[in-house]
């Protein structure tokens, strides 16, 4: 068998405490495994269902850290909030970790939804979607021709320029992280691929198959957009993944056993990047499903 698509990984959030030595730990571990890719998640704090307020680490120095020890697979946010950084600025540290990782930054993006987060930092949490248009408009061209302006209602840049530029040649492929029909009209014009959450499409490759018809029936004329989905793997020991205030709804069960013929009839169905949610996520999970990876090849 062959892979066809490629395979990322989730490093944890918020399922449990990992100290700093052991989250490098767990990236090198990926990349020696034949993962294909690294994400991180992009958020601040999340309120758990017994009580307990739990963050995890901040994403851009995260992606910058783990860009420093490892030396093939490509990184990502999944996906970053444009609202947490003014736009300039993300697309100021996005060049700089496509810098540290030679070019292997898959810049995701999306408006954010968990307002705990939005509240307690003092980031504005109206017209999300208005302010992630505003932030695609400078955060592209700035990352792709490295200088722009742009007057617009939430913000302003005059003059701004990128340098150093991003290594990749074009700046880092910027994956859109929703399938809402606003999002996906903002974006499919500008993006190089779109994601689906794993929770949305029910990790069902039918599901997923359904949405990805109905966004290629909006995408623009003439363009290419990448499919990728994020897949919940449960191995043993997992009790669910943690989603904001709760745990995850009843999805279809992925587990490593089946995993090999999940990725191929996902790459059958479009997509090409996925990203492996593993329940949980461990150095053991991490060497289990690289064994499947590596019976797919590469």
């Amino acid at each position: 068998m062959t892979r066809r698509c490629k395979v990322g990984v989730q490093l944890p959030e918020v399922e449990r405490f990992v100290p700093w030595p052991e989250y490098l730990d767990l990236a090198r571990r990926a990349e020696a495994a034949g993962f294909d890719s690294i994400w991180v998640g992009d958020h601040l704090i999340y309120d758990l269902p017994d009580g307990s307020t739990r963050g995890p680490y901040e994403a851009w120095t995260t992606l910058a850290a783990v860009a420093a020890v490892t030396e093939r697979v490509e990184i990502g946010p999944l996906v970053a909030s444009t609202s947490f950084h003014a736009p300039a600025m993300l697309a100021k540290q996005a060049a700089t970790v496509d810098a540290i990782s030679q070019g292997r930054l898959i810049a995701g993006l999306g408006a954010g939804w968990n307002r705990r987060e939005f509240d307690a930092f003092g980031i504005p949490y109206d017209r999300r979607v208005s302010r992630f248009e505003e932030a695609l408009a400078i955060i592209a061209p700035l990352l792709r021709e490295g200088r722009t302006s742009f007057h617009g209602q939430f913000y302003d840049v005059d003059e701004c320029v990128l340098d150093p530029a991003p290594v990749r040649a074009g700046g880092p492929p910027v994956m859109l992280g929703s399938n809402s029909p606003r999002m996906l009209s903002i974006g499919l014009p500008v993006v190089d691929l779109w994601n689906v959450w794993w929770s949305v499409y029910d990790n069902s490759v039918e599901r997923f198959a359904e949405i990805k018809a109905e966004v290629d029936a909006v995408m623009p004329q003439g363009r290419h957009v990448e499919a990728t989905a994020a897949v919940l793997v449960t191995l043993p020991g997992g009790r669910g993944r943690m989603m904001g205030e709760t745990y995850d709804a009843r999805v279809a069960t992925v587990t490593p056993d089946d995993l090999a013929q999940h990725v191929l009839r996902l790459a059958d169905a479009g997509a090409t990047h996925l990203q492996l949610v593993l329940d949980p996520i461990t150095a053991d999970s991490i060497d289990t499903v690289g064994a499947v990876l590596a019976d797919l090849g590469s």
